[in-house]
């Protein structure tokens, strides 16, 4: 990645639905350029999707929360496939440290926590952290930082 491609990245991380004209002033380059420039970001997994943030506790689900949890290994594939088909995990860790899993959840009430706590447990022991508020939010990894420039 060049410099030119790290603030088509910064630019699209700021808005993903930034046009191809506006970055292509920001850049100095062409449309067709900067067009180019973003498939082969996608191609290489540098740009790896583009979402919409939106808040949860406005779409009803007030209880964000950390469960950690002991996995035995034979159970990680298992493990691994119910994370995925849970649509309340919002991220699944595998960590070092006293427990081999974090997994972030987001649920409308603590019954639906408990309830999920419960279906986690029959792979072993859960310590669990609700999320009283959140200082610094989701946010990417500042790609113009290896260049010493700050926002």
């Amino acid at each position: 990645m060049d410099d030119i491609d790290r603030k088509i990245v910064k630019t699209l991380q700021k808005n993903a639905r930034e046009s191809l004209k506006s970055i292509a002033e920001i850049t100095f380059l062409s449309s067709p350029a900067v067009s180019s420039r973003i498939e082969k970001l996608e191609r290489e997994k540098i740009i790896t999707g583009y979402h919409a943030a939106v808040d949860s506790r406005k779409l009803g689900y007030h209880i964000t929360a950390f469960v950690s949890l002991e996995v035995p290994s034979a159970d990680k594939m298992q493990f691994y496939a119910d994370m995925k088909s849970i649509p309340n995990v919002l991220e699944c860790n595998c960590v070092t440290g006293d427990y081999s899993m974090l997994v972030k959840v987001a649920f409308p009430s603590t019954m639906e926590l408990d309830i999920f706590i419960g279906r986690l447990q029959k792979y072993g022991k859960t310590s669990t952290q609700i999320v009283f508020s959140t200082l610094v939010g989701p946010r990417d990894v500042d790609v113009m930082a290896e260049l010493g420039e700050k926002e």
